[in-house]
């Protein structure tokens, strides 16, 4: 017999799924005017939100409105028209009801058995994403959590292939005692793909290093050092340098791929760089891409479908499958294709519907538009910098970056950093619009990136508001 009150209640749901929907429609109907962040301490949203574990529940719908309530003060809009921190892109309404489909069926995306639909359904993003960007056809490839994941996807494969040239298998064998496997890259690689460099066993300490001019890698640097190394070279391209958006050249980098004796592969991170390639004036941008040996791109930037999506490319389908595919009764082949032979995930998010119905509502044309009308609102942005005394644009914004820096009258280098820094957080407390700080060639700077589809010209012209009138308190 069941003991009185330990039954889990069932009921309910139908009053929580419309409260979650009138918060939800309530939260993006305000984003035009909402503060875009309130900056709240951690000890404020310590006090709002933390708690002990309930003994007993509660009704599911008041659940849902008492966190909203509680948690209000800590929830950016980053989904929103003038959040300009990192680069983020900010949820189309076709992306946000695919989502919202994918919770409510609620499909594990990780095997053709567990939901046929899911993989088919991948499958055809994938196609999609290939023919929207003019990626070879044969590619491989997975949707990931991100960027990070993606990068992981293809230096796992990078891995595999340079086990292979050294004689051994990186996935089965493990490095331990193995030779080492060289990797290259500039001074301004990403952070998560030095991240993924060191949860695959290479090390993050390991990379060497190239200067970059600029944001993109010194070629003939770099040609100097791949001839000082005999082996199998793990190179990393960037298409999109994360703090002023320039392009390493990476037809310049697939030359030198092919012209190392000891072999080489090369790796391209492009975040949200990859997406220049659907627009016929910024294609050029990404020139040489397809020869590739793998890539990684993000699909909630540029895509701008929700968190978490990206999505990963490889040349080489066996290599891809002989880094991630294991065998085991209980997960016996099906049919169809089983996308963990392609990831590191067993259990995944069915992250391919809100993709599917983004790339199905806007199409081609729809990325090209939103794309091109980003980068002209940067581009109108840079131009505000440069015109404007006492602001200065720190490098030239090829797409959809501008990194920039106040230049105090007077003050030496580590005021006029501590005068960005407070700029930042001024700008952020405003409220009216996000940025981010960052260290560009040592100095300490402020980003504004542009891939929201929300985002119009009055926007950027609050933008412009916001940090002309930062500048001036600060100044004075």
């Amino acid at each position: 017999m069941t003991s009185a009150g330990t039954d889990f209640p069932a009921d309910g749901g139908d009053e929580a799924l419309r409260a979650a929907h009138a918060l939800a429609g309530a939260f993006l109907d305000s984003l035009p005017q909402r503060p875009v962040s309130r900056v709240p301490t951690p000890q404020e949203m310590a006090l709002a939100l933390d708690e002990a574990l309930p003994e007993t529940g509660g009704d599911p719908a008041a659940v849902v409105g008492e966190w909203f309530a509680r948690a209000e003060r800590g929830i950016t809009a980053s989904p929103g028209p003038r959040f300009f921190g990192f680069v983020n892109g900010g949820v189309t309404p076709a992306a946000l009801a695919g989502d919202w489909l994918a919770s409510a069926i609620d499909q594990n995306a990780g095997l053709w058995a567990g939901s046929p639909a899911a993989a088919q359904t991948e499958l055809v993003v994938l196609r999609w994403l290939r023919e929207l960007f003019g990626l070879p056809a044969a590619w491989e490839g997975a949707l990931t959590s991100g960027a990070t994941m993606a990068n992981l996807v293809g230096l796992a494969t990078a891995r595999q292939w340079a086990g292979r040239r050294l004689g051994f298998d990186a996935a089965g064998d493990g490095l331990a005692g193995r030779p080492p496997i060289v990797v290259v890259a500039s001074s301004e690689i990403h952070l998560s793909a030095v991240k993924c460099l060191g949860t695959l066993g290479f090390g993050r300490n390991q990379v060497r290093r190239v200067a970059a001019r600029c944001g993109e890698v010194d070629l003939v640097a770099l040609a100097g050092l791949l001839r000082g190394i005999d082996g199998p070279v793990i190179l990393i391209g960037n298409a999109g340098e994360v703090n002023s958006g320039h392009f390493d050249d990476l037809a310049a980098l697939a030359d030198l791929r092919d012209g190392h004796p000891g072999g080489a592969w090369l790796h391209v991170d492009a975040a949200f760089g990859l997406f220049a390639a659907v627009s016929p004036r910024l294609a050029h941008l990404v020139r040489g891409i397809e020869r590739a040996d793998s890539l990684a791109a993000d699909g909630h930037k540029w895509l701008n479908v929700p968190y978490d999506c990206g999505f990963a490319f490889v040349r080489d389908g066996a290599l891809l499958r002989e880094a991630f595919a294991v065998g085991g009764a209980y997960v016996a082949g099906g049919a169809g294709w089983d996308p963990f032979t392609h990831v590191p995930e067993m259990s995944r998010r069915f992250r391919g519907l809100a993709a599917w119905c983004a790339l199905k509502a806007y199409g081609r044309a729809g990325y090209r538009a939103l794309v091109e009308r980003c980068v002209d609102n940067a581009a109108a942005f840079a131009r505000w910098v440069e015109a404007t005394p006492g602001v200065e644009l720190m490098n030239p914004a090829p797409l959809n970056i501008v990194c920039f820096r106040f230049v105090g009258a007077g003050l030496d280098g580590s005021a006029n950093d501590e005068l960005n820094r407070a700029a930042v957080r001024t700008i952020q407390a405003d409220g009216r619009a996000f940025v981010t700080g960052t260290v560009w060639q040592g100095r300490a700077a402020i980003r504004a990136a542009f891939d929201n589809w929300r985002t119009t010209a009055a926007d950027v012209g609050l933008l412009q508001d916001a940090v002309a009138q930062a500048g001036a308190s600060l100044s004075a």
